[in-house]
């Protein structure tokens, strides 16, 4: 792909408050290993009465495992609102063991020694599909036009997601995706990491915008360049930006740099053709 463009914090602020923004709260249903669970998806929609183009706009992931439990539903309506003035709608699914959501958390990747990235990746990414999934006959909707946005385990899951192409995903913009981080500049078994962004790759087909911070502490862009390098080279299209640094920890840049991060994404979403 053209060069066109030159943590998000793990917790989850609920955000500025959004009447603007058109919000509300619907129910989707996601196969849990033989069970169905229900999880909570905050919307946000443009004037109008559509069909929007979707972004699907996904949380990270609190070291602490208390903390997915604490702030109940998540919004992130201050990083939606550009993607509402881009004109799409807007679905922040609470994925499965986080907040109010249902079902039990299955996005665990085993032990820092011997970590299954692969697998919990592909957990975060049903969850993904079902916000999706639960949109396809709302008249508002247009299925046929899916951006998947992610921080952090978000991205991670986000890029995971595309390894398993679903009908209408158009494309991915991956904010300091990964996992496995447990202190700064820690990161469990690194090369797993990388290669399950390889062979993710090796099966995704739509185009990547990866943003990763000059000082991210999760994911440093050593790593963050190695798991592009990965992906690209088992196939997979993805532009790799470093973006400025950001605050003590750049993890926090699609929290914390708005303003920096939306003309780099809507360079993207109108070069990929979902918006003009």
């Amino acid at each position: 792909m053209r060069a066109l463009y030159v943590m998000a914090l793990a917790a989850f602020p609920l955000g500025v408050e959004a009447a603007d923004l058109h919000e509300s709260v619907m129910r989707a249903p996601v196969a849990d290993h033989g069970e169905t669970a229900t999880i909570e998806v905050t919307v946000f929609r443009p004037q109008g009465r559509g069909p929007f183009p979707i972004a699907v706009i996904s949380h990270g992931s609190p070291r602490s495992a208390r903390e997915r439990r604490a702030n109940g539903r998540v919004r992130l309506a201050t990083q939606a609102e550009p993607f509402v003035a881009m004109g799409f709608a807007v679905l922040v699914p609470t994925r499965r063991g986080y907040g109010d959501s249902g079902g039990r958390w299955s996005e665990g990747y085993g032990s820092c020694a011997h970590p299954h990235y692969y697998a919990a990746g592909l957990e975060s990414a049903l969850d993904l599909r079902a916000a999706v999934d639960a949109v396809r006959r709302e008249p508002w909707a247009d299925a046929h036009r899916v951006l998947l946005v992610g921080q952090s385990a978000g991205g991670f899951g986000s890029v995971a997601a595309s390894s398993r192409p679903f009908d209408g995903l158009a494309g991915v913009v991956n904010f300091a995706g990964g996992r496995g981080s447990v202190a700064s500049d820690r990161v469990c078994a690194e090369s797993r990491l990388v290669d399950a962004m390889a062979r993710y790759g090796s099966a995704a087909r739509v185009p990547e915008l990866w943003i990763y911070s000059a000082n991210d502490r999760f994911f440093a862009p050593a790593l963050a360049r190695r798991m592009h390098a990965a992906f690209v080279a088992a196939g997979g299209h993805a532009e790799y930006v470093e973006a400025p640094s950001s605050g003590i920890d750049g993890h926090g840049y699609f929290m914390r740099a708005v303003d920096d991060w939306t003309p780099r994404v809507a360079a993207f979403v109108r070069h990929i053709g979902l918006v003009h």
